[in-house]
């Protein structure tokens, strides 16, 4: 990864990898106004990639542009936006973002898993407090990316639209959740989750799975669910996660706080963008009893 970064041209020419960063800038830009890192995975669907390792390139081409615009620029060192783009295991960028660290290279190479996060956390607040990526954008002749779910979270915000509901399939789905966390990534040995879990804020969550490490809040949309009752889905995640944050600050609490959303189809491309801007992670199940 760190030969790919040193291999790759500015984001300037016609080679597929150069035409790809064209198109994941911006969405990185918007990222950054949300303030949410994406997975690899997430940002080759919604660039419509099939394979997300074609991203090594595509990003080296996003580094290699910001070196050379912070050279030409007034507007002194640009942060290395593309190190938003993160693993789903080990939640940090891959090793190809380590070339554009310079000096400080040494310095993070020598970090533990948890001390390479915590950096990243730095990092990335320079990046969200960076005022000039709209200008960036307009330097590299790029319009901000845009969403194509408009219309979907106007009708969701009228309480128009909506499918799926507590009927049997949501039921099953639920439950197939429920007994099985390994579905939601969980490790081996995570008991079972807790439906119908209550919230300080009166809300009560699908599946809730707690353990000394981690609490995860798991919203369920079955296969009848359109895109209406899915955008509800995606903004549930949001309120969970916060006011489980909240709840975890005004206790004391230790552990790691996340929501996810389950769905028993595949998710609809038209939410992609959307799913990737609330920095919410969807999981696909379309098998289950």
């Amino acid at each position: 990864m760190g030969e790919t970064a040193s291999q790759t041209e500015n984001m300037f020419g016609d080679k597929l990898y150069q035409q790809r960063a064209r198109q994941a800038l911006p969405i990185l830009v918007r990222q950054a106004s949300t303030r949410k890192p994406i997975f690899y995975e997430a940002l080759a669907n919604e660039m419509g990639m099939p394979n997300p390792r074609n991203l090594n390139w595509v990003l080296g081409s996003v580094g290699a542009t910001l070196d050379e615009m912070s050279r030409k620029k007034k507007w002194g060192q640009i942060p290395h936006i593309q190190s938003l783009v993160i693993n789903q295991n080990r939640r940090l960028p891959g090793s190809g973002f380590e070339g554009f660290l310079a000096d400080r290279v040494r310095e993070y190479q020598s970090l533990s898993l948890a001390e390479r996060r915590a950096f990243l956390e730095g990092y990335w607040h320079n990046i969200y407090a960076f005022p000039y990526w709209t200008e960036v954008l307009k330097a590299c002749n790029l319009k901000p990316a845009t969403m194509d779910a408009s219309q979907i979270i106007e009708r969701a915000k009228a309480g128009r639209g909506g499918g799926g509901g507590e009927g049997e399939e949501h039921r099953k789905l639920k439950e197939h959740v429920r007994l099985n966390p390994q579905v939601v990534d969980l490790p081996k040995g995570t008991p079972v989750g807790a439906s119908e879990a209550p919230l300080l804020s009166g809300d009560r969550i699908d599946v809730l799975f707690k353990s000394r490490q981690r609490h995860l809040a798991v919203e369920v949309k079955s296969n009848i669910s359109n895109d209406v009752d899915m955008t509800r889905g995606l903004f549930q995640c949001v309120k969970y996660r916060s006011v489980m944050e909240a709840e975890r600050g005004f206790t004391g609490g230790q552990y790691e706080v996340d929501a996810v959303l389950v769905v028993g189809k595949d998710f609809p491309p038209a939410l992609q963008a959307l799913r990737n801007s609330l920095g919410v992670e969807v999981i696909e199940i379309t098998k289950y009893e």
